[in-house]
């Protein structure tokens, strides 16, 4: 008799080296644009943008006034600005944001605080929606720099006067 083994795959959740996330520590302030291709924790505050290809984390110490542009976000802090988010926007608890919400899911928890409006996008409208975004980045899309031609000496002459 032969006997027939089953096995189940269970989906893994991806391992993050915690040497490629970018961090912002409490009691640090930092103005200006952020670009990464890794996950960001933010503890401090931060002003600006944040352009993300992985998740966004925002501890309860965080204070951001900014737009945010990423794949997954939990947040826990405070934020007065627009979030782009492509999967998941997870407010705690704890988290108070002022601002509009651009996402394709919403989780949130009791004792959340958000004030703003929500729009729900599929993924097609998620490209779009932070394209026009991340197109006004300058750092993202550098104009080519073009030099000026010295002007060429006029073949022509002038008529000679008597």
């Amino acid at each position: 008799m032969q006997m027939m083994m089953e096995m189940s795959v269970k989906p893994q959740t991806p391992v993050v080296n915690a040497n490629e996330v970018s961090r912002i520590s409490t009691g640090s302030v930092i103005k200006g644009e952020i670009s990464s291709p890794n996950d960001i924790r933010i503890d401090g505050t931060f002003e600006g943008r944040i352009f993300c290809s992985g998740r966004v984390v925002a501890g309860e110490k965080a204070e951001i006034k900014g737009d945010i542009v990423c794949e997954n976000v939990d947040f826990w802090g405070k934020l007065e600005g627009s979030l782009y988010v492509k999967d998941t926007l997870a407010l705690k608890d704890t988290c108070s944001v002022n601002g509009d919400l651009h996402i394709k899911r919403l989780v949130v928890e009791l004792g959340a605080h958000f004030n703003g409006t929500c729009k729900m996008l599929s993924e097609g409208e998620f490209e779009k929606v932070a394209g026009a975004v991340t197109g006004q980045k300058p750092a993202q899309q550098p104009k080519p720099v073009v030099q000026p031609k010295p002007a060429a000496a006029s073949q022509t002459s002038a008529p000679a006067v008597s």
